[in-house]
């Protein structure tokens, strides 16, 4: 598979709420820095981060551009997130179903038709003034 089919395939999994289908594209060590946090190790952390994602907003991605290396070893992708705040996050605004719409964008680095590493970029505090 090429690296542009599997970031293709992780983000078609994430528009329909399939979190194992996106689990499946990535690797059991994955590395996963969030944006404005700490960096995450391993499927297991993921997974509980993708859980407490989908408790708290309803994501849908649109205009996903999707780049690549020419070794295939990362890959890069630019995308408008739409969403709705459904729970309020922790040391985040009061949650009560506030739209919003967001650009975003992701890096990755890909290993053996796995990815190893996923880091998300967005501006927070634009988001923050869309949902205050």
């Amino acid at each position: 598979m090429s690296p542009a089919d599997l970031i293709a395939r992780y983000y078609a999994a994430f528009n329909a709420k399939d979190w194992d289908g996106m689990l499946a594209c990535v690797s059991d060590t994955v590395s996963h820095d969030v944006n404005e946090g700490v960096r995450r190790g391993g499927k297991e952390k993921f997974a509980a981060f993708i859980a407490h994602m989908d408790e708290c907003y309803d994501e849908n991605l649109t205009g996903i551009a999707i780049m690549t290396s020419a070794d295939g070893t990362r890959a890069a992708a630019e995308f408008i997130v739409n969403g709705i705040y459904k729970k309020t996050d922790d040391g985040l605004p009061k949650a009560h179903g506030q739209e919003y719409r967001l650009p975003a964008g992701a890096f990755f680095e890909i290993s053996e038709d796995e990815i190893t590493r996923v880091t998300t970029y967005y501006n927070l505090q634009k988001w923050i003034r869309q949902v205050s």
